[in-house]
C-alpha cells in the first residue's frame, strides 16, 4: 500500500520558524534531526506516516521538558532548550496535529 503523505498547517510552520529564530540566536534546543524538521515545517514540506509518528512520539517523550528549572518554557527572552525544541517540533499545534494523524494511522 502506498504511503500517506500529509502537509503540515500554517500555525505549525509558523511556530517551527519561531523555533528557528530563537535556536539561531541563543545557540541551544533541538538536535540536527529537529532542525531538519523545523525546516520542513517551516516551508511545509509534505510529511511521511513514518514522520508523523516520530514527531508523536517526540511529544510523547518530551511533555516532561516543561517542568524544566533551567530557562523559561514560553519565554522568548529566556527560552529553555526544552522549549525551543518544542517549537521546532511544531509546538502545541503540531503535536495536536501529530497526535491525531498517528491516531488516524493506527486505526
Amino acid at each position: 500500500m502506498a504511503q500517506q503523505t500529509f502537509t503540515p498547517t500554517q500555525r505549525m510552520a509558523s511556530a517551527a520558524r519561531h523555533g528557528l529564530r530563537l535556536h539561531e540566536k541563543f545557540g541551544r534546543g533541538g538536535t540536527e534531526v529537529g532542525v531538519a524538521r523545523a525546516h520542513q515545517l517551516a516551508n511545509r514540506d509534505p510529511v511521511s506516516e513514518k514522520d508523523v509518528k516520530a514527531m508523536a512520539s517526540y511529544f510523547a517523550r518530551h511533555a516532561v521538558d516543561k517542568d524544566g528549572a533551567a530557562h523559561s518554557w514560553g519565554s522568548d527572552k529566556d527560552p529553555s532548550a526544552g522549549y525551543i525544541a518544542w517549537l521546532l517540533w511544531g509546538g502545541e499545534p503540531g503535536k495536536t496535529w501529530a497526535e491525531a494523524k498517528a491516531k488516524k494511522l493506527e486505526a
